[in-house]
């Protein structure tokens, strides 16, 4: 046991500020395999995904937001994750709903915890529409709201008819929306007919 509160240590002292902490960052601290096996059963450090760990005495300090932040630094979050974040939908999404380029490895989000709903889109759709929303305790990359319902109706058929339905009826009574952008990401998505 105090083999492995020697490593722990050795994680606080270097590696305490970072919410995620890489294999390869507990590599270059001499801790291996073998030792981070032991530092999971014990408690110490837990693993978040594949390749990724986190430090158990911080996990009430940091948010799903945070986490999903530095997982999926190039995922925009869109569909009900995004809804609710406007207030176009009053129901709390289950999931994190993140628009990623349909390109990366599937495997990323092989992940028990936090859930998230991966949207696979061309890298071209991935680079308009795009702007920042705070959640928590971070900023994270989100479909602006014209591009928002865009993307909802495009994905009309996958959609809980509700929530589609309300979404619709509070972008039109948005005084933020814009109509025109709106009418560009549709001709860029190629829903304009619809």
């Amino acid at each position: 046991m105090n083999g492995i509160l020697k490593y722990y240590n050795r994680i606080i002292d270097n590696l305490s500020n970072q919410e995620l902490i890489r294999t390869s960052e507990l590599n270059g601290l001499s801790i291996y395999s073998k030792e981070i096996s032991e530092l999971v059963e014990s408690g110490y450090i837990e693993r978040v995904k594949q390749g990724y760990y986190r430090i158990v005495e911080h996990t009430e300090d940091h948010s799903e937001a945070k986490l999903i932040s530095q997982l999926y630094p190039d995922g925009i979050i869109c569909m009900v994750s995004a809804l609710f974040y406007y207030g176009y939908s009053d129901r709390t999404p289950i999931n994190w709903d993140i628009a990623i380029d349909r390109n990366v490895s599937k495997a990323r989000f092989n992940i028990d915890y936090p859930y998230v709903k991966p949207y696979y889109i061309d890298k071209a759709h991935l680079e308009y529409g795009v702007t920042e929303g705070q959640y928590e305790d971070c900023v994270l990359k989100i479909f602006d709201r014209d591009r928002l319902i865009c993307e909802c109706i495009k994905h009309e058929n996958k959609m809980d008819r509700e929530i589609y339905n309300k979404a619709i009826i509070n972008y039109i009574n948005d005084p933020g929306k814009n109509v025109t952008n709106l009418l560009d990401y549709a001709k860029k998505r190629n829903i304009h007919k619809k």
